[in-house]
This record gives C-alpha cells, structure tokens and sequence, in this order.
C-alpha cells in the first residue's frame, strides 16, 4: 500500500468513526438550520429560481415555478441512495398530505449523487417504496441544483406566494419549524 493511498485510507475511515460532515455528501441529523428571516421584507428574500434541465417528471406534468405563484412550493431536493434523505421523506409525505388542499406544492428534485441513481426505473421504484404521490422530477445533469446553488442532500426550500424563498434548511431535522412556516404562510394552523 502506497503512502497515499494509506493516508487516503485513514482519512475515510476517520470520517467515518468520528461522525463528521464531508460537504456535498449527505449532511447529518443535526445540522444547523439556515431559515432566512420570513418577517423580512419581500424585497430582501431571494426569488426563487426556476426549475431547469430537468427530466421525467414522475406524479405530474412539468412544473414550472412561475405557473405556481400563488401557491406555497416546498422544494425537496434528495436522492434515494441517501439513507438522510429517506429519513426525512415520511415527514415530507406528511406535510404534502396535511397542506396540499390547502394551497401546499411539494416539488421533489431527486438529484443524483452515483451513477445508479440515474435510472428512472430505479426512481420510480424508491417512490413507490416511499409512498410518494406528489411531483418529482429527475435532475440528473444538476442544473436545477445548481441554479439553486444547493450543497446538500437533503435540502429543504419554501418558497412562498410571491416566488421568494423565505426559508432554507439542509439535512434532517427542523421538522416543526418547517410545518410551522408552511402554516403560517398559508394562513392555518398545524
């Protein structure tokens, strides 16, 4: 075994037993949220950026963000190899339920992060595994990540009626403060 490759090797393995973040990877239970401040002014939260570059749309037709002004938009950004993305799916799942007939999109943009992850057959499979209903589209080439200037799996964007991004949170977590800023934007209570 080389020098490099022995370094490599513990590096890997520290990362591994030490718990720690490796940025782009999925993020961990307990990452910091990063809301953006909801009693700011519109004019100070970012517009959301539209949806692009992606493909098979799965529950829906293509969705734009534009035709959704109006509507409160939870932009789930995840992949199904990522074992915190598929923790955080059931509680995503539920605030589709509980605020779709009230005003709630729920738009998952399944990213992938390994080349398996690609398939839409394979994407299909993991919906259906996870009960999911609401839309998703494929964003194999990243542009809509990129366009949003995501990090991590999982992220969580809302997106309010006038298209401005009025919180933001990676990894798992922050379930009750996302449900309470959805309810709040919708006029209800959760």
């Amino acid at each position: 075994m080389t020098l490099r490759l022995l370094a490599i090797s513990t590096l890997v393995a520290g990362f591994g037993l030490g718990g720690a973040v490796i940025p782009g990877l999925c993020t961990e239970a307990d990452a910091p949220a990063r809301p953006v401040n909801v009693a700011a002014t519109a004019t100070a939260a970012q517009t959301a950026p539209e949806f692009v570059g992606l493909s098979n749309w799965f529950n829906s037709q293509p969705l734009k963000l534009a035709d959704l002004r109006g509507k409160v938009v939870l932009v789930d950004f995840w992949t199904y190899g990522c074992v915190n993305c598929v923790n955080t799916l059931p509680h995503v799942t539920e605030l589709y339920a509980k605020y779709r007939d009230r005003g709630l999109v729920v738009v998952g943009i399944h990213t992938p992060e390994f080349p398996f992850e690609r398939s839409a057959s394979n994407v299909q499979a993991a919906l259906k595994r996870h009960g999911i209903t609401y839309p998703v589209a494929q964003d194999n080439n990243s542009q809509t990540w990129n366009a949003w200037r995501n990090q991590y799996w999982p992220a969580q964007y809302i997106v309010d009626q006038t298209g401005k991004i009025v919180f933001q949170h990676d990894g798992e977590g922050q379930y009750d403060q996302i449900d309470r800023t959805i309810a709040r934007l919708l006029n209800t209570t959760s």
